[in-house]
């Protein structure tokens, strides 16, 4: 009887405390280090999406997505929609795709936890080997 007690409350513990990719978190450029912004992630009809919120660079934060294509066109970029349509996988979340407000590009996408307040954005091309990768802080 002990051990059924102590395995239920290991589920449930391990649920109720379990990280998920919802949430804030503070961008970091995979090429300069620095940080450039903060992205909500959120659900919306069972699948993920993540909007830019926050522009660190004042100079910035006027500007509009000339390059990119379809519906955002010369959408202001701070509330932009860049994360589309991630499903929850075995090892996080993918299928989806990510926009790159700088060169307005759409990429396939899939994100990782690493550890609890890290996340790792990988935006592809065909196979995720083609492609770059972005740590990304959980913001408390």
């Amino acid at each position: 009887m002990k051990i059924k007690i102590l395995l239920f409350l290991l589920l449930f513990f391990q649920t109720s405390f379990g990280q998920t990719v919802f949430g804030k978190w503070k961008t970091i450029d995979d090429e300069t280090g620095e940080a450039k912004g903060i992205v909500e992630i959120f659900e919306h009809k069972g699948k993920v999406f993540g909007k830019i919120i926050e522009i660190f660079e004042h100079n910035k934060k006027h500007l509009k997505c000339e390059k990119c294509q379809d519906d955002d066109r010369n959408k202001p970029i701070l509330g932009l929609i860049i994360i589309k349509g991630l499903v929850k996988s075995a090892n996080g979340y993918d299928s989806g795709k990510i926009t790159d407000p700088k060169n307005g590009k759409s990429y396939h996408c899939k994100m990782t936890l690493d550890g609890k307040d890290k996340l790792i954005v990988r935006g592809y091309i065909g196979i995720s080997l083609f492609g770059r990768s972005q740590t990304w802080i959980r913001l408390k």
